[in-house]
């Protein structure tokens, strides 16, 4: 089983990283038999945030009697200091532990540090001193606000998105990380679920010896997918290869990955995969891209607002009022062809 060290935390866990924002759309019972199973099949890492709705309190109620034995990550989106202590106070409850190992600031607009005026960082440096958090992480989409990351020397983990879509610019930020002693951990290792070959992203992970790629999971066949990897970890053949070149060609330029920061939408639009609709069509099975309620979802995007707060939003700087309009008459003619 392959293992990595998350940089100066000295933490060592399981190549696969459990992502938990996906339980948040299964039941209790579900969720806690999905994660006992992972666990006992050698995961041992678990990612998860206050905002995720009852992700952390599923975390809770399966791993309640063996919390020593894995690593949880959590995360908060406070402003100030007052609202970190009563999301990390939360979120110690829901999980029903008395310390959380990495707790990582989620995906902030801005850069934060000490006296920076928000009171955040000082607030964590509190809760690390009290024994509530171990170690001081920070997540984000921007590329600027990573490098800051990086090269300030606050934090000890880094999550950023990173698969085999990457830019030059993404790999530098993971070497950096590297450099610096910092775990870096992989966030849209499918791309929102635009990479379809399990085998090929993971393959594409296991050259970077620093790096944890969680994967989201829901479903027991895809844990299962992940878990084979723990014992038989896909090479980098020539096929993977050719698959990795194939999405690289398809998936250039401006695509949305899905993430979701740029909602809600004042207009009611679920942007997030209406923005896509196009790459869903063509990388998932269609049946799922005709039924009433996803032409309801489309037929949305023409009460669009053209307000920008999406495109303000958007992490990856991208014009999501004209990728909504692209999707939108991509899937009229798609759906007349499909009826005709």
């Amino acid at each position: 089983m392959e293992r990595v060290t998350l940089g100066k935390t000295g933490i060592e866990v399981c190549k696969n990283g459990f992502g938990c924002l996906p339980i948040q759309r299964i039941t209790t019972d579900e969720a806690v038999y999905l994660l006992q199973k992972a666990f006992y099949n050698g995961v041992n890492f678990f990612d998860t945030a206050r905002g995720y709705t009852d992700s952390e309190a599923k975390l809770g109620e399966a791993f309640r009697h063996i919390r020593g034995k894995l690593v949880i990550a959590s995360k908060t989106k406070a402003k100030n200091a007052d609202e970190f202590e009563r999301d990390l106070e939360t979120s110690l409850k829901m999980l029903q532990t008395d310390y959380i190992d990495l707790y990582q600031f989620h995906n902030h607009p801005n850069f934060i540090h000490p006296g920076d005026g928000t009171g955040l960082y000082e607030a964590a440096l509190k809760a690390k001193e009290s024994g509530k958090i171990r170690h001081i992480g920070i997540t984000n989409h921007r590329q600027h606000i990573a490098k800051q990351a990086v090269e300030s020397g606050l934090y000890e983990t880094l999550q950023f998105p990173f698969s085999y879509l990457a830019s030059e610019s993404d790999i530098e930020i993971v070497k950096a990380c590297k450099d610096a002693g910092m775990g870096f951990i992989a966030m849209k290792a499918l791309s929102g679920g635009l990479i379809t070959n399990s085998a090929a992203a993971y393959a594409y992970m296991a050259q970077y010896d620093n790096v944890v790629p969680i994967w989201g999971i829901q479903r027991e066949s895809e844990l299962d997918e992940f878990l084979a990897y723990n014992d038989n970890p896909p090479a980098l053949t020539g096929e993977l290869k050719a698959v990795i070149d194939k999405d690289n060609t398809e998936l250039s330029g401006d695509f949305c990955r899905g993430c979701g920061y740029c909602m809600p939408c004042p207009a009611g639009i679920e942007i997030n995969t209406c923005a896509r609709m196009a790459l869903l069509i063509q990388r998932a099975p269609v049946a799922a891209q005709v039924k009433p309620e996803t032409q309801a979802k489309m037929e949305k995007v023409k009460d669009c607002l053209h307000c920008g707060k999406c495109r303000s939003q958007c992490p990856y700087d991208l014009d999501t009022p004209a990728l909504l309009e692209k999707n939108y008459e991509f899937y009229k003619k798609f759906l007349a062809e499909y009826r005709g």
